[in-house]
């Protein structure tokens, strides 16, 4: 203060020469040119003018020069009372008026507390009175702040508003996801890697007004109406945010309990909603809106977080609750990618909410958070455990029709490759004990350079989601074996066996599993099916092939061949083929290059077996009687027939030879 009473004359008339400087501060405070360092300076000196003056008002006037004050102060105040306008849709000039009598008021306010009053003093009464026209000017300022907020709020921009869906949506990808909503989404994925979280803010309140909403709160604040202020700020903008989540993003207001009473094919749409509004509520709206806050209340540092974590934390712990009701529901397999989904969004949404919860007013929304993660990570490690427990307890009581792929096989083999889209999650929550949290090992997760992924596959292996895959394989393998059991025919219990692990291999083949799988996995498992195969070939064929053999069609005594027996080998082999032609025309092979490897197989065996035996005996029978019921069918008609071999429609040979 003694450097600003070096610059103004100490001459008679004081008060005058610092009323015409702070006129002159002010009138440079109102340029629009002023950068912020420079505005600060000119508000600091008026300031110190302002206490100069009560000083010397203090010294030199008495109660009735008070008076005069206090009524034209209530004269600009109550004017307005009566007057159905909005101070701020009435000029500059008005405002600045109206503002100018508040200053007046707490200037007022300060001389009179600087004065030594006695209780029952005219002072004292006169302070009250200006206490009673400020209360009134500021619930009058609470009501233009509240007012320019709500005229001025802006909504997202139209890119962000395609979250819209009716109820009746059924559950399709497609449908619930536009293109248009997959274009923003996969926005924010990239960019939150690679640009700062003011690349997502928008302005949610008009910029031209930020200003005049500042001089409302420097007022409030410097009447000690600060509390009034944010309490009026949190209401409006608690309102805009519900309006956005319940509104703009449908989120719908659901409690625990309702949620889990939810029918799961109507949560799923739900869900799919719960993952984009996360991100959208986040990164964009309550980062745009702790930086309105910051605009509002830049001045006033400790009033920033309490008022943003009022304004956010219930439509924050709302979308909490809805993932933590996920979370504590049933463990079911089908449940399973859409909840690992939501802690995928969580965990990586984790840096924004600390960001945006940084001060110990957000400790508690950073801590529900990670309990919510928590919960839907155990939720995740249990259903996968209970999966294999599932797998290896599905039982059949009749065997599977045609020898086919079974159902069980598809459905484990597809869902163990649709997991290793979630990779790096699952090593993360499979790693980690009970005790663990495994946000701890949340780095885990995060993409490896393309000079570490050699290293990554070599050890791929051996991950706990390698590890685990395996295990289910495994447990898969045994109750195909039991389930293989059900047939009666050990050729059809092969042939079930190897259609099953071959399809299994085929799977394992693909570029997502074979990384955790391996080359042993495969070639192991290639030679299981193999040997399946190769045991059917036996248990079908043998027999048949035994018919064609030379052994036992002499006479007895002598080296002639014995008609008799001729004829009947031909009849056997024709019974024994058309009994296989008949039932194995049923069994089925899925895999068009398996179905045509075996059937090359066996053509190879047949084929060769049956020429080599027409060619040393068939001429023995010429000039029998009724020789085409011996000789039925020609090596060409065989081959043809055994091309009819699993397709799955039974068929039944014709009773003639075919020429």
């Amino acid at each position: 203060m003694a450097d600003c009473k070096s610059i103004i004359p100490n001459i008679e008339g004081e008060e005058n020469v610092i009323a015409a400087t702070q006129h002159i501060v002010r009138a440079l405070g109102t340029s629009k040119n002023l950068t912020e360092g420079m505005r600060k300076i000119l508000e600091d000196l008026d300031n110190q003018l302002s206490t100069m003056a009560l000083t010397s008002e203090s010294k030199g006037r008495g109660v009735g020069d008070f008076e005069e004050r206090l009524r034209s102060i209530q004269e600009k105040v109550m004017n307005w009372e009566s007057d159905q306008s909005m101070i701020w849709d009435c000029g500059a000039d008005a405002v600045s008026e109206y503002l100018q009598a508040i200053d007046e008021a707490q200037r007022l306010t300060e001389s009179l507390g600087s004065l030594s009053v006695n209780e029952d003093g005219e002072e004292n009464e006169l302070l009250r009175r200006v206490h009673s026209v400020l209360q009134i000017a500021m619930a009058r300022l609470e009501e233009e702040f509240s007012h320019i907020l709500v005229q001025n709020k802006q909504s997202f921009e139209p890119e962000l508003m395609s979250f819209r869906s009716s109820e009746g949506d059924t559950v399709d990808d497609d449908s619930i996801i536009s293109a248009e909503d997959d274009l923003v989404e996969e926005s924010l994925r990239r960019d939150s890697s690679s640009k700062g979280s003011e690349e997502f803010i928008i302005d949610l309140v008009h910029p031209d007004v930020i200003a005049d909403l500042n001089r409302i709160v420097n007022a409030m604040f410097a009447s000690h109406f600060d509390q009034e202020c944010c309490q009026a700020y949190i209401n409006i903008r608690k309102d805009a945010l519900d309006e956005c989540l319940f509104i703009i993003l449908e989120v719908e207001k659901m409690s625990i309990e309702e949620v889990l009473k939810t029918d799961w094919s109507i949560l799923t749409i739900k869900i799919k909603k719960w993952n984009r509004a996360m991100k959208i509520f986040m990164r964009v709206y309550l980062a745009s809106e702790k930086r309105l806050c910051d605009q509002i209340f830049g001045e006033f540092g400790s009033v920033k977080p309490i008022c943003f974590v009022e304004i956010s934390k219930a439509p924050v712990f709302h979308l909490l609750n809805f993932g933590e009701a996920i979370a504590i529901g049933p463990r079911q397999p089908d449940k399973l990618f859409l909840i690992l989904d939501m802690y995928e969004v969580l965990a990586d949404l984790l840096p924004d909410i600390d960001a945006l919860f940084l001060e110990e007013a957000g400790s508690s929304v950073r801590f529900e958070c990670r309990e919510v993660l928590k919960r839907l990570g155990d939720s995740i490690r249990g259903t996968v455990l209970e999966f294999e427990i599932a797998v290896g307890s599905n039982t059949s009581t009749n065997p599977f029709a045609g020898g086919g792929i079974h159902h069980l096989t598809k459905y484990v083999m597809n869902y163990i490759k649709a997991l290793t889209g979630y990779s790096g999650t699952l090593n993360v929550l499979l790693e980690a004990s009970d005790g663990d949290d495994p946000v701890s090992l949340m780095p885990n997760m995060l993409p490896v350079d393309e000079e570490e992924n050699e290293d990554s596959r070599s050890s791929s292996c051996a991950s706990p989601i390698a590890l685990h895959l395996k295990s289910v394989s495994s447990v898969l393998e045994s109750n195909l074996n039991i389930k293989s059991r059900l047939y009666r025919d050990g050729a059809l219990q092969q042939f079930f066996l190897m259609n099953n692990i071959y399809y299994m291999v085929q799977k394992v083949k693909g570029p997502e599993l074979r990384p955790l799988f391996g080359d042993d996995w495969i070639r192991q498992h290639n030679g299981k099916f193999q040997q399946h195969a190769m045991n059917y070939e036996r248990a079908t064929w043998n027999s048949v092939l035994s018919l064609l053999k030379d052994e036992g069609i002499c006479t007895p005594g002598s080296h002639s061949v014995s008609k008799t027996v001729l004829k009947e080998r031909f009849k056997s082999f024709n019974l024994a083929f058309e009994e296989v032609y008949r039932s194995q025309t049923a069994w089925l092979i899925p895999d068009l290059q398996l179905r045509e490897d075996l059937r090359i197989s066996v053509s190879l065996k047949v084929i060769q077996a049956y020429r080599t035996f027409m060619g040393r005996h068939a001429s023995q029978l010429e000039g029998s009687r009724n020789i085409d019921k011996y000789i039925k069918y020609s090596a060409d008609d065989l081959q043809s027939f055994i091309l009819d071999l699993f397709e799955g429609s039974p068929r039944s040979l014709p009773n003639s030879r075919r020429r």
